[in-house]
């Protein structure tokens, strides 16, 4: 059980943590302290239950169901294009810059915005739900799974809160408008980065 849930907790770090829309926005609120705890719990949140879908075999009904697929590829490209365009506007207004005040919002659309980023995203399934799940199947025995699927659990929730809360390490860089610009341009490229992947990806 130790060395299954060493395994899940391994693999599901190493599927997390990469630049995505989903770690920008967590680093984002780490940044500038708004509403953190709501974001870190909503993504470890929303994982655990992806997670948990995968290893019970939810992976099998999706990748049978192209025209789902389709249809989550092609919202989570719109939603990634706009995310990206509002990054774009950020850099070429200085004022929006400040870390306490534009860059503010409320708790229901910090929520709103990190369920759009993670749900919408046809990558968080095909990573947690088909990938993770598939790879359950090695055990043989539902205390290995469940333990397969604990340290993956551990895994999201221990990188996201040290994304969100570390990221205040870094405040004293962001002071200047500058870094907040490189910032965000670097958030408008990945964002539209993948929207343009997942829209290539797309069988229309």
């Amino acid at each position: 059980m130790i060395a299954a849930g060493g395994r899940g907790f391994a693999l599901g770090l190493g599927l997390i943590v990469a630049i995505g829309a989903q770690n920008a926005f967590v680093l984002e609120r780490g940044l500038v302290r708004n509403h953190v705890l709501a974001v870190v719990l909503v993504c470890a949140l929303a994982d655990a239950a992806l997670i948990a879908a995968g290893v019970a075999g939810l992976g099998t009904l999706i990748t049978g169901a192209p025209d789902l697929v389709r249809l989550v590829t092609l919202g989570g490209a719109a939603f990634l294009a706009v995310y990206a365009a509002l990054a774009l506007r950020r850099t070429l207004h200085p004022d929006a810059m400040a870390v306490r005040g534009g860059r503010s919002m409320s708790r229901r659309a910090a929520v709103g915005v990190v369920l759009g980023l993670t749900f919408l995203n046809p990558h968080v399934y095909l990573d947690t739900v088909v990938l993770l799940g598939s790879l359950s199947a090695r055990y043989e025995q539902a205390a290995e799974r469940t333990a397969y699927a604990g340290g993956a659990m551990l895994a999201s929730a221990v990188w996201f809160a040290t994304l969100g809360y570390g990221a205040r390490l870094l405040a004293p860089v962001f002071v200047r408008p500058a870094a907040w610009r490189v910032l965000d341009g670097l958030i408008a490229a990945v964002m539209a980065l993948l929207s343009i992947t997942l829209l290539m990806s797309v069988d229309l």
